[in-house]
């Protein structure tokens, strides 16, 4: 990925997690942020290890659905980013089609590693930095780093105005923990899935990208139109 070194992360206590989410709580709402061309920006970031490839697969065959949705609130830009292995973590340039986000992913096999979620969390804040940025979707299983240093990046995305849906998969009680709390700092969501049921994770990817696209009132349009899904990430986003 490449931009980690530029952004070194200095070890957080929970008072200094905390401060940035009262902070936060205090700011005036942001609306989603998007660049000049009025097409919203989503980076989309996935745990590749070894655990996760059902999921890897189903990610796959329903990412497209991302796209057909913010066609209609004016447009998306994509960004793939993915961890593997003990060392690798690389983000892909900016799509705007469902059909390069699935030829990129389909280049990409799962590998044994612990997960990288301050190096993703880091990337993202360095794109936030070079041009505007709505959200971020995560997707994964499990957690095997610092929760207080996620907890400060996930805090200055919130301040930043880059919401995080965190999408997980499966019933590890330390990530769910870990997971619910990077959205809450980040203003954004959290929602639990099962590789088993498809549908739910495509709604899921369907409700953010919604967002990323087309700000609260395109996901309250959603919620207003029934799904659930968009309900339960509107109910729990400032």
């Amino acid at each position: 990925m490449g931009s980690e070194g530029r952004n070194p992360v200095t070890p957080a206590g929970r008072d200094e997690v905390e401060a940035f989410a009262e902070a936060m709580r205090q700011a005036p709402a942001k609306a989603s942020a998007q660049p000049a061309s009025g097409r919203g920006r989503l980076v989309f970031a996935l745990d590749a290890t070894m655990s996760r490839q059902p999921t890897w697969d189903l990610a796959q065959q329903v990412q497209g659905q991302m796209f057909a949705v913010a066609a209609a609130c004016g447009g998306l830009d994509i960004q793939l980013v993915y961890f593997r292995g003990l060392n690798e973590c690389r983000a892909s340039g900016f799509m705007r089609d469902g059909a390069g986000l699935g030829r990129a992913m389909s280049k990409i096999s799962v590998m044994s590693g612990q997960t990288q979620i301050g190096r993703v969390l880091r990337h993202i804040r360095t794109e936030r930095g070079e041009a505007p940025l709505g959200a971020f979707v995560y997707v994964g299983d499990s957690m095997e780093e610092k929760a207080d240093d996620l907890g400060r990046i996930a805090g200055e995305l919130g301040l930043l105005g880059v919401k995080g849906f965190f999408f997980h998969e499966g019933g590890d009680t330390k990530a769910a923990a870990v997971f619910k709390d990077l959205a809450r700092l980040s203003g954004g969501a959290y929602a639990v899935f099962d590789s088993r049921a498809p549908g739910r994770l495509a709604a899921l990817l369907r409700a953010a990208a919604a967002y990323a696209a087309g700000g609260y009132q395109a996901l309250r349009d959603r919620a207003n139109a029934g799904e659930a899904e968009a309900r339960q990430l509107l109910s729990q986003m400032r």
